[in-house]
């Protein structure tokens, strides 16, 4: 059967309308995931004397969110002062292939919890670099976002302006 013209142009004009609507829901997608990890791709630095350097932009709740990763696989991390360890959801866990260690009653804003041991051969920050990083892996937490707890974060020099925090390792 024969379309006529006009038949044609208006399946046309709904086409790019779907095209437009796929485009602007990209868009804000995108720009909705920027506004949440404004650190996807990381501002590093490795100067001459050993020293290696990050900075960070928080995100618009005030939390450092950012990229990184562990054991090469790569992660999404929330820096947390107030996590002893590196806490990690038990389905990144799965995903990146560890297995739970001891168990640990583990103190936290919602009681006491059984969380799993484990030391990460590598936990990587842009630049920044730290083996045998303890941890521990979280049946109870939901998200896909690693907590960057003191484990890590004390191996490191801190410094924080307005909604810029600069993390260095020296040698």
């Amino acid at each position: 059967m024969n379309k006529s013209p006009q038949q044609l142009g208006k399946g046309m004009i709904y086409i790019a309308w779907l095209l437009v609507l796929g485009l602007l829901f990209m868009f804000f997608n995108y720009m909705l995931e920027r506004q949440h990890n404004p650190n996807q791709n990381i501002k590093s630095n490795n100067y001459n004397n050993g020293i290696r350097e990050v900075t960070l932009q928080s995100n618009r709740y005030g939390h450092y969110v950012t990229n990184g990763s562990i054991n090469g696989q790569p992660v999404v991390f929330l820096l947390d002062t107030g996590a002893t360890r590196v806490s990690i959801p038990e389905p990144i866990a799965n995903r990146l292939n560890l297995t739970r260690g001891m168990p640990l009653k583990t103190n936290t804003a919602n009681g006491i919890i059984t969380t799993y041991s484990i030391t990460l051969d590598k936990v990587a920050l842009g630049a920044i670099e730290l083996k045998s990083v303890r941890a521990s892996i979280n049946p109870n937490m939901l998200g896909d976002e690693i907590l960057l707890g003191m484990s890590f974060l004390k191996h490191l020099e801190w410094n924080q302006r307005g909604n810029i925090l600069i993390l260095r390792q020296h040698p």
